[in-house]
């Protein structure tokens, strides 16, 4: 299962370094890269919003196999279809696949980890399990397709049909792996979609808006990163993008990690400092480029941005009524994912006209006054509780 989740997570940011390759063959610019990568958040957002929650209904199995069934169709429309409407509909679909797998993924693991140790035994490793596969996966996907658009020909075909066999055979071995969800006989009264604890709305809400600040750093690397790299600092390796962005992530999954044992106040604090010392560096380094600095600062910041997104999720666990448990996690979600694809729009298209270095500049104080807010009402609701 923890494969399955990272495979398709790899999936979604795979197309990080090979951006300029679809500007160049569908003749598109900068604006229009961070659309194609929004279009994969809608995606993501109505298959968190509208089907998300159908695991805690139906079964965990019973979406996780239709998700990577969607995913192998999105990889087979970005073979097939060679156009930006192709493009489009690929990363729509890939958005969908998304969204079903991403909260019920995570769950899932949890149902099959107290299955095994109803006991309680290592309660925390399916959270660690679900960490690796969900950032692992967002940082392999990078890495392994600048390692092919480097070094293979004809990389945007080899990487997509890569993609679809892997999740063809994820799907088949998930077939194998138990269901942990009593599927509803229509008798029973179904669990809300949605239902949060007594007086835990505010703590949900200031989780839901770490994810959404968090995920706007993952979202502007991950569309423009190589865009950044190539007309800033005169880089246009594949292979240096996909490490950019697989350092992000990779230390987004150490941070967590390593100090995913604090509490929650603790690490969104934390976090809190990271992220905008990042955002920092990588503002300097658009004025000083340096590529050193420019992998620095995305370490920097990725490692606040996983504090802030693990510290939401811990609020999250402990907010959502039990048998809501995947449909709450589907909104906070929903919330990162997008936070993942409207500022980067908006980043888009305000750099157009002010410049890449001013945008960055209001890009991070925007980034770091809101997580600074957010962090301060999400404690208060933590003493209020």
């Amino acid at each position: 299962m923890a494969v399955a989740f990272a495979v398709l997570m790899a999936f979604g940011t795979a197309p990080t370094p090979l951006w300029p390759l679809y500007a160049a063959r569908d003749g598109f610019g900068a604006t229009t890269v961070t659309v194609a990568f929004a279009v994969l958040v809608l995606g993501a957002a109505a298959g968190f919003v509208g089907l998300g929650h159908l695991s805690d209904r139906l079964g965990r199995r019973r979406v996780v196999v239709p998700a990577l069934a969607v995913g192998t169709v999105a990889a087979l429309v970005l073979v097939w279809w060679t156009s930006l409407e192709g493009l489009l509909a690929g990363r729509f679909l890939a958005g969908v696949g998304i969204g079903l797998m991403a909260s019920t993924a995570t769950a899932y693991l949890h149902d099959l980890h107290h299955r095994w140790h109803p006991d309680g035994r290592n309660a925390a490793l399916p959270g660690v399990v679900a960490t690796l596969a969900n950032l692992g996966g967002l940082a392999l996907g990078p890495l392994v397709a600048g390692l092919v658009a480097q070094w293979v020909g004809h990389p945007l075909v080899v990487i997509q049909s890569g993609f679809a066999v892997t999740m063809g055979l994820c799907l088949v071995l998930v077939l194998a792996v138990p269901e942990t969800v009593e599927r509803a006989d229509g008798t029973e009264a179904l669990p809300p979609r949605f239902a949060l604890r007594p007086g835990t709305a505010m703590a949900f809400g200031a989780a839901a808006a770490l994810a959404a600040f968090s995920f706007a750093l993952f979202g502007l690397v991950s569309s423009l990163g190589a865009i950044i790299l190539g007309t800033r600092l005169g880089i246009t390796s594949h292979l240096v993008a996909g490490v950019s962005a697989f350092l992000m992530f990779g230390a987004s999954a150490l941070a967590q990690l390593v100090l995913g044992r604090l509490a929650p106040r603790s690490m969104s604090m934390l976090g809190a400092t990271l992220l905008p010392v990042g955002l920092l560096l990588v503002t300097v380094s658009l004025y000083r480029p340096a590529l050193w600095l420019f992998l620095v600062a995305v370490i920097v910041a990725g490692a606040g941005a996983g504090l802030l997104f693990k510290s939401g999720v811990v609020r999250v666990a402990t907010v959502a009524q039990e048998h809501s448990r995947a449909g709450v996690l589907a909104m906070f979600f929903v919330a990162g994912y997008l936070g993942m694809g409207l500022p980067a729009v908006l980043f888009s298209v305000v750099s157009r006209y002010v410049g890449l270095g001013p945008a960055m500049i209001g890009f991070a104080v925007v980034l770091s006054a809101g997580v600074t807010l957010a962090v301060r009402v999400g404690n208060a609701a933590d003493r209020h509780a």
